[in-house]
């Protein structure tokens, strides 16, 4: 079948970099889905974006979708003949609609009923009659912020200001917002000029005879080597944090490496500021020594050439100088302050309009500390330096600099604190509570600053829920689900056993106590409930564990979240293994009948009639004990081996005995034996939701 190649290419103002990874993934999804319901098939299809373009060149595209048959179903036969068997006005109807005369009809039966049918050629289109309607896909991709511009009443991410759209040699013609297609593009807004594109294969290359690199890893890649090149040159080591190398990549066309260089004197500031500075307000690349000793040298990523490069790099010396000087002044007059004096500036930050200022916070994130350190046990000692941590954990919050950097909260708390003579321990809280700050960030190395980011995280979710404020769908402002994330992350690293559904209750209770909750305490509980499970099951799906499994392990409440994955993992390594089928189908007997126990489920083994009613409680008397230390002891393999010896008892219990025996008091004694034994296996899991799979040979 003829093939053509076909470029569309959409040119723009700048558009925010922080945009342009979603725009290119969107484009090049909606352009796959497209072709598929278009019925085209290609060989190749590759994306391009730059600050000012987003393209997508199609290679191998077929020139036109294959012919077609199709069955078209119409009236049921009793409604399409009348009682002489001739065709009714439904038939006639039917059958021109379809572009067919009555001769064409036939029948045929559906789930007992006769239906008529006609068969219609469906030719297919070429390539003229569909590519003009990708214009739609154009206008059907979605941006966080959209403007409008002179009179137009498209929203779109930003000014339109030329179309491309090729078949070959061919101008695939639409218009949107007055802008029509044309094979006519343009280089970089300063080194390039009108690029006149004859076929669409060769579109990156043109593109980069006039300064602008089409793909985004070629951008990417060129910063990289610059960055390595200058390391080679001046014995540096230069870290390229991936963000802001795609962020780099997405504000420019044509990227070109420099280095500059500030005072020596700015050296004094803590380096995290510097960094920070340089980073996230002039987007340059730190420079430090290879013992991570930070040198008074900035790499910085030009949208051009090499030429006059000494200039590019003296003016960014003199906005970052300006940047510096600032943070100098901040930092000298926080050390002027105290922590007791910002502390009673949180009085008027408020925290969120229901739940109050950042000081109620700081109060209820105390007292909550307080119920953790209690019910780990911890030695009096971290118990007072996780209250004064959890007290002055917010302190930094109105200092200048915290003002200015809003990444450094925290971190600037614990270099102040250390400054105002704080014990090590409490300043490390100060910056730990806010970890994990993102999905792979690191998790607090303190058992202080471990409790203190429970508490915090705690109080946000469980306030927020309580007022109603529940993350749905991508919206999820308060960063809930990454907070409970981290709660359950803590936990795990340090195998605490803290029973999660029993600190909501007492979180929620100092809402409740203060008229602050919105919403019915049992309803808000069942809510955060399912929000933490539904986290869990996050975390174990990252870790490869099946859905069964999840379900199975996450049917009691959320209290050992570290025993929880253990207990997980196990199951997914014996769920293959033929020994664990025969205990899994015993076990699951058992749960399955327990169900129907009712009232009281007390064992009375005077009622036992047979034998083998005797030996499975027996069995389970000398299981329960070590069965419940290992459990204690979080070693669920050992629990579930304690388990092991009650295979066999249960298997000779259903064999000769009648469960549901015809005398009440026998039957209610024995689904009691049953429904003990199940409890207590529901102890480790809900093992009737686990499928057990036989390994493929």
């Amino acid at each position: 079948m003829k093939t053509t190649n076909v470029l569309f290419e959409v040119g723009l103002e700048e558009m925010p970099a922080r945009f342009m990874n979603d725009t290119e993934k969107q484009l090049k999804n909606k352009t796959i889905e497209w072709l598929k319901t278009i019925r085209l098939a290609y060989q190749n299809l590759t994306t391009y974006i730059t600050p000012r373009r987003f393209a997508v060149l199609i290679e191998g595209l077929d020139y036109k979708q294959a012919d077609q048959e199709e069955e078209a179903k119409g009236p049921a036969l009793k409604i399409a003949r009348d009682d002489e068997g001739n065709w009714t006005k439904a038939a006639i109807g039917f059958s021109k609609g379809q572009g067919k005369s009555v001769d064409d009809l036939y029948v045929k039966e559906i789930n007992g009923t006769e239906y008529v049918f006609v068969n219609k050629f469906l030719k297919g289109k070429t390539q003229e009659e569909l590519l003009p309607d990708f214009k739609d896909i154009i206008l059907s991709l979605n941006f966080p912020k959209n403007m409008r511009w002179a009179d137009q009443n498209l929203r779109f991410i930003r000014p339109i200001k030329w179309l491309v759209a090729l078949q070959d040699e061919n101008v695939i013609p639409f218009e949107i917002a007055g802008v029509q297609t044309s094979n006519v593009s343009f280089g970089h807004r300063f080194l390039g000029g009108k690029i006149e594109i004859k076929t669409p294969s060769n579109y990156s290359q043109l593109l980069s005879k006039q300064y602008v690199i089409a793909e985004t890893t070629k951008r990417q890649q060129m910063i990289v080597e610059g960055i390595k090149q200058l390391e080679q040159e001046n014995g540096w080591d230069i870290p390229v944090d991936n963000d802001l190398l795609t962020e780099v990549a997405h504000l420019v066309e044509y990227p070109t490496v420099f280095f500059g260089q500030f005072s020596e004197e700015f050296l004094h500031i803590p380096k995290e500021v510097l960094i920070t500075s340089m980073k996230e307000h002039q987007r340059y690349f730190p420079v430090q020594t290879e013992d991570n000793q930070l040198l008074p040298y900035f790499i910085g990523v030009r949208n051009g050439t090499n030429d006059h490069i000494g200039t590019v790099s003296r003016g960014n010396e003199k906005v970052l100088q300006a940047r510096l000087q600032d943070a100098q002044f901040f930092y000298e007059e926080d050390q002027k302050q105290s922590i007791d004096n910002n502390l009673k500036q949180l009085d008027r930050m408020v925290f969120q309009e229901s739940l109050g200022t950042i000081a109620d916070k700081v109060k209820r994130v105390t007292e909550i500390s307080e119920i953790i350190a209690t019910e780990l046990n911890l030695p009096e000692l971290e118990k007072k330096q996780i209250e004064r941590a959890a007290k002055i954990s917010k302190f930094d919050l109105v200092t200048n600099m915290v003002n200015e950097f809003t990444e450094l909260q925290g971190i600037m708390g614990r270099k102040y604190a250390t400054i105002f003579g704080e014990d090590d321990a409490v300043a490390q809280a100060i910056e730990e509570h806010y970890m994990p700050r993102s999905a792979n960030d690191k998790l607090p190395a303190s058992v202080v600053g471990s409790v203190v980011s429970i508490a915090d995280k705690i109080d946000t979710i469980v306030g927020c829920f309580a007022v109603g404020l529940i993350p749905s769908g991508s919206q999820d402002p308060y960063a809930l689900r990454r907070q409970a994330l981290g709660i359950l992350q803590i936990n795990q690293h340090n195998s605490w056993d803290v029973n999660i559904n029993q600190l909501i209750e007492k979180v929620f209770g100092l809402f409740d106590a203060k008229n602050i909750s919105t919403t019915e305490k049992s309803h808000v509980l069942t809510q955060l409930e399912s929000f933490f499970k539904q986290r869990a099951a996050y975390i174990m799906k990252e870790a490869n564990i099946e859905a069964d499994i999840i379900e199975a392990v996450l049917v009691n409440e959320l209290s050992d979240f570290s025993l929880v994955l253990e207990k997980a993992q196990l199951l997914k390594e014996r769920r293959t293994d033929v020994d664990f089928k025969d205990k899994q189908e015993a076990f699951v007997r058992v749960m399955n009948l327990a169900m129907k126990a009712e009232g009281d489920v007390t064992v009375d083994s005077k009622l036992f009639e047979k034998d083998e009613e005797n030996q499975l409680y027996q069995s389970f008397s000398d299981i329960k004990a070590p069965y419940r230390k290992a459990m204690v002891k979080k070693n669920a393999k050992e629990a579930l081996e304690q388990l092991t010896p009650l295979v066999e008892p249960i298997h000779q219990f259903f064999d000769n005995t009648m469960v549901m025996a015809d005398d009440e008091q026998i039957r209610h004694n024995r689904l009691a034996l049953l429904k003990v034994i199940a409890d207590e296996i529901y102890q480790f899991a809900d093992l009737t939701k686990v499928q057990w799979k036989q390994t493929q040979i």
